[in-house]
């Protein structure tokens, strides 16, 4: 099992490393005569991309997408869709004290003892790089959710002890922080600046929304929505915690408090769970939150243990960014409609009528 594929009728497959030759995505399962909407693929890419501000890696890389097959007179045609992009900007030097050491908060450690051999170069498939085949694929499955009227949007509900107060959707891209409050986005681009000021970095908390979502949506038992959006994203590197709705305030909370009440044409009053009800969509708002840790490569020297598991002291170089949050937002929205996506095409074969 290699662990790169995701989905089942819109199905992903990830490819490449970080200081590879290129980074990649295989998608199968996407419909014949779907408007091919390249320019928009390449907008959710350039949200991603790195060198974007101060508050990004320096990493030059411009993130250009390639299509090499699945698309014909700017449709798709029903075939596998393969997209590439070249790495241009690696300095695989950077990573070359790291190559007998294993860096704290990182994969090596634990890719070594699972292969016996690692990529040292900024991660391999570890990297976070990795990430911008996932937006290309959810790029895609973005422009599928159109047709059903489906939008996503995600942004930052607070960065390290700043947090935002109000939920403003049209905010996160108007700011650099990708808040969605922005009366708060100054001092949560201030936390991230004094944190990088001493060599070291932030996390934070990003919501995601769906809105029009159908009811119904997500399969019995093993596969339900919510089970499958908390796959999705516990499987990016630095997300650490997932909540829906209320979630752990509904602990504290007697059933009668939490509960949504009914309403005519089967709305809800409130959505305490998050658009999810028995792990299928109940044609509310999908709310869910998510924790995304501090980078964890930092420039202050810290102990750790060598090739040989002796303890040393690692100082890392390279460029980093001293805050992801930001850079995820559109990571989040991508698998966010990636699940959607395949849960709606699953969901055309769930019932005659």
């Amino acid at each position: 099992m290699s662990g790169n594929t995701f989905g089942k009728i819109f199905k992903i497959t990830t490819f490449g490393e970080s200081h590879g030759r290129a980074i990649g995505v295989i998608i199968d399962g996407v419909p014949a005569q779907l408007d091919f909407d390249l320019d928009f693929i390449q907008s959710e890419l350039d949200r991603r991309k790195p060198g974007q501000s101060k508050m990004t890696t320096a990493r030059s890389e411009a993130d250009k997408i390639e299509v090499m097959s699945g698309v014909f007179e700017n449709k798709t045609t029903g075939t596998s869709l393969a997209m590439m992009i070249f790495n241009q900007d690696q300095h695989s030097k950077d990573y070359s004290n790291i190559a007998s050491t294993y860096r704290s908060g990182h994969a090596d450690f634990t890719y070594d003892m699972k292969y016996g051999f690692r990529d040292y170069r900024g991660g391999g498939r570890s990297s976070g790089r990795e990430t911008a085949a996932r937006v290309a694929a959810g790029a895609v499955a973005k422009l599928i959710l159109r047709q059903y009227g489906v939008n996503i949007t995600a942004g930052a509900v607070s960065i390290g002890n700043v947090c935002g107060e109000i939920i403003d959707l049209s905010a996160p891209e108007k700011n650099v922080v990708r808040a969605f409050d922005p009366n708060m986005a100054d001092e949560m681009e201030r936390e991230v600046a004094s944190a990088a000021s001493c060599g070291d970095s932030v996390g934070g908390v990003v919501a995601c929304f769906a809105d029009g979502v159908p009811s119904g949506l997500g399969e019995p038992v093993f596969d339900k929505l919510d089970a499958l959006l908390a796959h999705a994203m516990l499987s990016l590197g630095s997300v650490k915690g997932i909540e829906f709705g209320n979630g752990f305030e509904a602990s504290r909370l007697r059933g009668s408090e939490n509960n949504d009440r009914f309403i005519a044409d089967g709305k809800l009053e409130t959505n305490r769970c998050g658009g999810v009800l028995g792990g299928i969509s109940t044609g509310s708002r999908i709310e869910f939150k998510v924790a995304v840790k501090p980078t964890p490569s930092v420039s202050i020297e810290q102990q750790t243990i060598d090739k040989n598991l002796q303890e040393c002291t690692l100082k890392i170089n390279g460029r980093h960014d001293p805050c992801i949050v930001p850079r995820i937002v559109p990571v989040v929205e991508a698998m966010t409609a990636i699940v959607l996506c395949d849960l709606l095409l699953c969901a055309r074969s769930s019932r005659m009528k």
